[in-house]
């Protein structure tokens, strides 16, 4: 599916999804990490049935997969989020919208039912996130995740090399790449482009033609974000709310203590702070800080398979979340393309499990794996 969408996407668009911060270090980290984690399996066990199904906040997943909140899918696929949340429906589990989806969240929550969750950046204008979290509640999204590693964006030197602006332009320097995806040109033409519905007319003021992320948001993300903002988050909604972005024990604890109601352990994909260490070898000692009294820790960054699930659970995740593989399916084939991934890793997951000689993904123990 990455070949797929290398091969149908404009570089510049192609490098936007796969690219990462500065030198990319943390971006290799993520699945470099999966890589030295290797099975300890036990053999001679029944494995005739597998048992993949989980519970998150009420909602029963089919395997503990969920489709993380992306950016702009728009750029990849004219249905963006339509097609992915249709696939995640149909494969039983979570789609996030992200606060800068090509759709509107009530769009994506009136088309395709969910249950969904939606990702929350807490901007810099405080009536323009309590908006979005009313929005939000109002449209039915189970749970919300606060992003909060962005005070500010990280330098994507790819977007900057291939001037990488918002929207695409044809250039001298792309002319020939551009007008050879045709197809994808189309699209643009008839998708939602790089529209913003979450944010567009409630104050917000992207920068049009800015390079990258960086210069088309940057006004709008909050420095100043702090732990007692959680309190209002989770008051507005009145729902469940999770904190994306931790990376340290310490941090961990905090979220717990202010009233967070499950951690996603992640580098953001390796697109923020480079030099960051991967999110599978940070998630132990995660896990262990809030042991005492647990709540749901999921991860990203770096899943590839779903042998990758199954390490990340034996180490004590609850869940997995997977960006860049929808968005490679989504650029390569539409839905079916997503469909397509996630048959892939439910697929790799259960046979992974009974290799290692478990049949329950809630069994999965840190006997199972050793980390080099």
């Amino acid at each position: 599916m990455r070949l797929r969408a290398r091969r149908r996407l404009p570089k510049m668009v192609f490098d936007f999804i796969d690219g990462g911060a500065d030198d990319e270090r943390t971006l290799r980290a993520n699945e470099a990490a999966f890589a030295r984690c290797t099975f300890a399996p036990r053999t001679c066990v029944d494995v005739r049935s597998a048992h993949t199904e989980i519970e998150l906040f009420g909602d029963r997943l089919s395997m503990p997969l969920l489709l993380a909140p992306t950016g702009l899918p728009g750029l990849a696929h004219p249905q963006a989020e339509l097609a992915a949340a249709r696939a995640a429906r149909d494969a039983g589990i979570i789609f996030t919208a992200s606060t800068v989806a090509s759709y509107s969240l009530e769009r994506i929550a009136s088309i395709v039912p969910g249950p969904h969750w939606f990702q929350l950046y807490a901007w810099k204008d405080r009536a323009l996130t309590g908006a979005l979290i009313d929005r939000a509640r109002a449209a039915g999204y189970r749970a919300i995740l606060l992003t909060v590693d962005t005070p500010v964006v990280g330098n994507r030197e790819r977007d900057l090399r291939n001037g990488m602006a918002l929207p695409p332009r044809i250039t001298f320097a792309n002319a020939t790449d551009m007008l050879r995806r045709g197809p994808w040109i189309w699209g643009q033409l008839h998708g939602p482009g790089v529209a913003l519905p979450n944010i567009a007319g409630l104050d917000a003021n992207p920068r049009a033609g800015g390079i990258g992320p960086a210069g088309y948001l940057q006004d709008l993300f909050n420095p100043e974000l702090a732990w007692n903002d959680l309190a209002w988050i989770k008051e507005r909604f009145g729902g469940p709310v999770g904190v994306k972005g931790i990376m340290t024990a310490a941090d961990a604890r905090r979220a717990r203590t202010a009233g967070a109601d499950a951690i996603v352990v992640s580098n953001h994909g390796g697109r923020q702070l480079d030099g960051l260490p991967a999110s599978l070898d940070v998630l132990p000692e995660i896990v262990a800080a809030v042991a005492d009294a647990p709540l749901p820790v999921l991860i990203d960054s770096g899943i590839r398979r779903g042998s990758d699930i199954v390490k990340a659970l034996a180490l004590g995740a609850t869940a997995c979340l997977i960006g860049r593989p929808w968005l490679w399916g989504l650029a390569a084939a539409g839905g079916a393309g997503v469909a397509r991934v996630l048959a892939i890793l439910r697929a790799e997951l259960e046979r992974t499990l009974a290799l290692v000689g478990e049949t329950d993904v809630s069994r999965l123990t840190p006997e199972l794996v050793r980390k080099e």
